[in-house]
């Protein structure tokens, strides 16, 4: 038995008989009673997301579940393909069991596979992720007077995201996905 406080994303939980994945967490600590973990969770089988509250003094049973380091290949529309860099193993999740997360996805990324046995549940992606900026308006002169310091730009992969108004066309940069902000500039 764990503790609600033990939940992170990509957790397994069984809950009456059924295997749940936590897609995303929160942790509440209101002024007056106790702390609570507000969950969203998928179904493994049915793919049904649902949000649930648990109490921090309850417990919980957690699911084993492996975690398998593999690079992104590529989408077919629907189906984003992932393979084992040591064993060539390839296996596919959907946008549904990927998430928000579809949009940090780009060829190469490697990502950890949330794996039940051999069933794949969703991904887990590396804290910052560096991109190339490929489209970025120029700064115009008397931006920051005005207090725009920052411009959105388009990355790579299709993502945009605002960033200072110093950055270039083909520079580097970290994104960070929790938060899905810029992060900083990459040294090259």
């Amino acid at each position: 038995m764990s503790s609600p406080n033990d939940i992170k994303k990509g957790t397994v939980l069984r809950l009456n008989n059924e295997l749940w994945v936590v897609v995303d967490f929160q942790r509440v600590s209101p002024g007056k009673g106790s702390s609570f973990v507000r969950t969203r969770a998928k179904n493994i089988k049915t793919g049904k997301i649902v949000e649930q509250n648990f109490k921090s003094a309850e417990s919980l049973d957690f699911e084993d579940v492996q975690y398998k380091k593999m690079q992104y290949l590529f989408t077919d529309g629907s189906f984003y393909t992932f393979m084992d860099n040591q064993t060539y193993e390839q296996v596919q999740l959907s946008t549904a069991d990927i998430g928000d997360d579809v949009k940090f996805l780009k060829e190469g990324l490697e990502v950890m596979i949330i794996m039940h046995g051999e069933t794949p549940l969703t991904i887990n992606l590396p804290t910052k992720i560096q991109y190339k900026i490929i489209s970025a308006p120029p700064a115009v002169k008397g931006d920051t007077a005005s207090g725009n310091i920052s411009k959105e730009v388009e990355l790579d992969n299709g993502l945009k995201v605002r960033v200072p108004i110093f950055l270039k066309e083909g520079e580097e940069i970290n994104v960070n996905t929790d938060s899905g902000e810029y992060s900083e500039r990459v040294n090259q």
